[in-house]
């Protein structure tokens, strides 16, 4: 199983405000291989919060067939200008792919 982790910094105070938008029922559910998504925030840092949105996959291939969907681009579409919005909660933001190579559960 992998895990696909967008850090995404956001302005203080939206990322609590933002975070049920990665939790929302739709197609993303219906992708094989789509485990479950996690939204952590951490509020610790002085300048802005930070959002860690966890998806769980099976593959690396089933995560690239929702990268390369429509539903996909549908949710993360921008601007048709491709302009950065100034009205974005969004800092920055990276995405990190791992492996779990261990765990353990109660």
């Amino acid at each position: 199983m992998y895990t696909v982790t967008n850090r995404i910094k956001m302005k203080k105070g939206m990322a609590h405000k933002m975070a049920p938008n990665f939790t929302k029922p739709g197609p993303l559910q219906e992708f094989k291989g789509f485990n479950k998504v996690e939204v952590n925030v951490s509020t610790q840092f002085e300048d802005y919060d930070e959002m860690s949105v966890v998806m769980f996959w099976e593959t690396l291939e089933d995560f690239a067939v929702w990268r390369e969907s429509d539903a996909f681009k549908a949710a993360h579409k921008r601007p048709a200008n491709g302009e950065p919005n100034p009205d974005s909660p969004v800092i920055s933001s990276q995405i990190i792919v791992a492996e779990i190579v261990s765990s353990i559960s109660k």
